[in-house]
């Protein structure tokens, strides 16, 4: 897991230095658009690009890219609400493929799930998801406005983006288990060897290292009868329950490592480390990077965007934990 990890943070960094969201962005927005359209645009980039590039790289690309926007147009009062839908939006986007998310990416292979299995589990979560943040982005005054940029996005080595394209490939056949692990590594460390030797500082590290000491500490826990027989009988309770406050507490990447050791509930400690997202801003570490991005922004109220986070992840919450126990309700 920790191998497809690496290959896929460097992988990533390779298609982020290629320009290739910005260019994406700038011809989506360019223009004579309306308000409402500039929102929608500015919330789903990061709820469908985080599918394929995990929510917080989604997060760093598309957050400036809506501080320089509503900049251009003279909307900088609009700029809270557009970024903490723009972070629900990633957080929730990631959650609805394997790679979307290190948790997700940790939950499928250690429970070994098919594709049929993740999917069928969150493709519900994701079209209620996906509603109510458009009719969320559309809650704004329909103004006609002119989109501007002083300078053209353009992809900066469309042989290094083939390249990186082809990586990102490889790297999702062998998260489908088509392609073995093993024989993936190789191939991305000669990518980056030979094309491209700085990817190897954009790799997070940090998030790897998270994740060994984890894998570590749930073993010793899980070595500690008592403990492991008091958290086992929590996750039997309530797994969905267990994981998402959890997640609250410690973020949900944790959550995911540490739990899953105590239960085969894969089912809600998938459903429990995806909701749990939401909430606080450690939820879920890529809450802290956009919040980090507005800060740098002209301007910037802490006090302000921490009620305004705080409300619309309370309602986000409320939504998607009343669908699913709607939906187990219908099921049963």
């Amino acid at each position: 897991m920790l191998t497809l990890l690496f290959c896929l943070m460097a992988v990533v960094a390779g298609l982020q230095e290629c320009g290739v969201f910005a260019v994406l962005a700038q011809r989506l927005l360019a223009g004579e658009r309306r308000m409402r359209f500039v929102t929608l645009a500015l919330v789903l980039l990061p709820f469908f690009v985080s599918m394929l590039v995990t929510n917080d790289v989604a997060l760093i690309t598309f957050v400036p890219f809506a501080v320089l926007v509503l900049g251009l147009i003279g909307r900088m009062e609009r700029l809270i609400y557009i970024v903490v839908l723009q972070t629900i939006a990633a957080n929730l986007g990631s959650m609805a493929t394997p790679v979307g998310n290190p948790q997700n990416l940790y939950i499928y292979a250690n429970y070994e799930l098919s594709a049929g299995q993740f999917f069928s589990a969150m493709a519900p979560l994701t079209i209620i998801s996906l509603v109510g943040l458009v009719i969320a982005s559309l809650c704004v005054k329909p103004e006609g406005i002119r989109v501007t940029f002083a300078e053209k996005a353009e992809i900066r080595s469309p042989g290094h983006l083939l390249l990186m394209t082809l990586l990102f490939v490889l790297c999702l056949l062998s998260v489908f288990r088509v392609l073995p692990y093993l024989a993936l590594l190789p191939v991305v460390l000669a990518g980056m060897l030979i094309f491209d030797r700085g990817l190897f500082r954009k790799v997070d590290y940090g998030l790897l290292a998270t994740f060994f000491c984890f894998f570590l500490f749930a073993g010793n826990v899980g070595a500690c009868g008592p403990v492991r027989e008091v958290l086992t009988q929590i996750m039997e309770q309530n797994t969905a329950l267990a994981s998402g406050v959890s997640s609250q507490i410690i973020s949900n990447v944790p959550a995911a490592v540490l739990l899953s050791g105590f239960t085969t509930d894969w089912h809600g400690l998938l459903l429990g480390t995806n909701i749990g997202g939401l909430g606080t801003p450690i939820a879920s570490l890529a809450s802290l990077i956009s919040m980090k991005a507005y800060l740098k922004s002209p301007g910037a109220r802490l006090g302000r965007y921490l009620l305004v986070f705080t409300v619309a992840n309370v309602v986000a919450l409320a939504i998607l934990v009343g669908s699913v126990m709607l939906m187990g309700l219908i099921s049963a």
